[in-house]
């Protein structure tokens, strides 16, 4: 602004208003550093004497708490523990047991078996005996000895995860490849197939329970092996067939072990007995005093009569 000649300032006196270069050198700090200060002041300021207290009174009260907590947890965690054990134990022991005794009575029944074979062998004769023999060789009712083919079957190693280093699962034998196998064994001319021990029948079934399977309901563990009797040309044979070229397809991608060997006297045990059921002869229907044979059948207003077939009824 510029002064007039009366007022008594000059050319000099002007007033400029604080420019932005101005003002930015001259409070160089945003504001909001000098709020942060005045609040960090505050907070360090000290708490009253009873506040201070009262906080440290709670987490004492909280930590004991806890502290009681957990060893109240791990009491009885000790407690049920041996319980727990001798339970297990008992379990164990149980099962033991009852493997023992299947073991006893499954050679008592084997001595049983051969005994009643030669007291039916004396009181046939020599011809009707060895007819007997050969029929329950054919049905699995008679132990076997001869050549033939054993196929070995086992689950692929354990396996992590190379990212998790979780365990992935190996790839496992499952009940239909048994089956498969057997099936394509008895196509190729078997006369004879035991898995691990458990002779098959013409009755005998392969199927799982859960994890499990079993033959005949009895359960079998790998490494699984499927031996047959047979002539010289079923391994050939066998090679040939759909469950050989499965396997092997599945053993390279997932690592299950499977593979195909020729044995020389085979000695495969007898079944059990079957336990056989016999047809019973139906009751015959009571004819009518009349003696024609005449159904009843509901209708819509109770029952009526109507012609059998043999009556010329529709």
């Amino acid at each position: 602004m510029t002064g007039t000649p009366g007022d008594g300032r000059g050319r000099g006196d002007r007033v400029y208003a604080p420019d932005f270069l101005t003002e930015l050198f001259r409070n160089p700090l945003d504001p909001g550093y000098a709020d942060a200060a005045v609040r960090r002041r505050e907070r360090q300021t000290p708490s009253p004497r009873w506040r201070r207290w009262s906080a440290r009174s709670v987490t004492v009260v909280v930590a004991l708490l806890l502290g009681f907590l957990f060893a109240v947890a791990y009491r009885q965690t000790l407690e049920a523990e041996p319980g727990r054990s001798q339970a297990r134990s008992g379990l164990v022991e149980q099962i033991k047991q009852r493997e023992t005794e299947t073991d006893r009575l499954s050679v008592r029944a084997d001595e049983l078996r051969a005994e009643v074979a030669r007291q039916r062998a004396a009181a046939l004769g020599g011809s009707e005996a060895a007819r007997l023999h050969n029929l329950e060789a054919g049905t699995g009712l008679g132990r076997v000895r001869g050549d033939g083919v054993v196929v070995r079957l086992a689950d692929a190693p354990q396996n992590q995860d190379a990212v998790t280093g979780a365990d992935v699962g190996p790839s496992r034998v499952i009940y239909s490849d048994l089956q498969g196998v057997a099936n394509d064994l008895w196509a190729a001319g078997a006369e004879a197939i035991a898995i691990n021990g458990q002779r098959l029948t013409a009755m005998s079934t392969i199927r799982s329970a859960g994890q499990a399977i079993l033959v005949d309901f009895r359960p079998v563990t790998g490494p699984y092996e499927v031996s047959a009797i047979g002539p010289g040309s079923m391994r050939d044979r066998y090679e040939d067939s759909r469950s050989a070229l499965t396997m092997r397809k599945v053993a390279e991608d997932t690592g299950l072990s499977f593979g195909v060997r020729e044995a020389e006297d085979l000695t495969l045990p007898a079944a059990p007995d079957p336990r056989l059921r016999y047809a019973q002869p139906s009751v015959s229907p009571t004819p009518s005093p009349s003696g024609a044979h005449r159904s009843v059948s509901p209708g819509p207003t109770g029952s009526r009569t109507s012609p059998s077939p043999s009556g010329g009824g529709r």
